[in-house]
């Protein structure tokens, strides 16, 4: 699909410090990891994948085409960091699927008769309300 090496090394990563409560330590350790990815920049991917995952995660991209994703789970940075890369290649790979075709099936000859049959049923039944026709 795409050479996840070659997009590694086209990857932005930013430590700072985490929000929140968590007293001393948090104060001191910049362990939360931001990724920043500029598709328009990209060499990996073609202007056809570049189109459909601009078109797809439009709400992930900003206007000017940067994809920003923050990470600060745990209180080490190297776990955010592969955290963070773990769930930009997934949204990358679901961005770049191309749903199948659908292909309508045909219904089947005896599910047709059946409904019709059910419904001529149905038919006679509320003919047979109706008050007979002496005449």
């Amino acid at each position: 699909m795409f050479d996840k090496h070659a997009l590694t090394l086209e990857l932005t990563f930013k430590a700072i410090r985490s929000s929140g409560a968590g007293g001393q330590h948090v104060n001191k350790v910049s362990s939360k990891v931001e990724l920043t990815f500029d598709i328009n920049e990209s060499l990996v991917f073609d202007d056809g994948q570049k189109e459909r995952l601009l078109n797809k995660l439009k709400t992930k991209f900003t206007n000017e085409g940067t994809l920003v994703m923050q990470c600060d789970e745990t209180r080490s940075q190297h776990k955010n960091k592969e955290l963070v890369t773990k769930r930009f290649f997934e949204l990358l790979e679901s961005g770049l699927l191309v749903p199948k075709k659908r292909i309508p099936t045909k219904i089947p000859r005896s599910v047709v008769k059946k409904r019709l049959k059910n419904k001529r049923n149905v038919s006679d039944k509320k003919a047979n309300r109706q008050k007979p026709d002496i005449e």
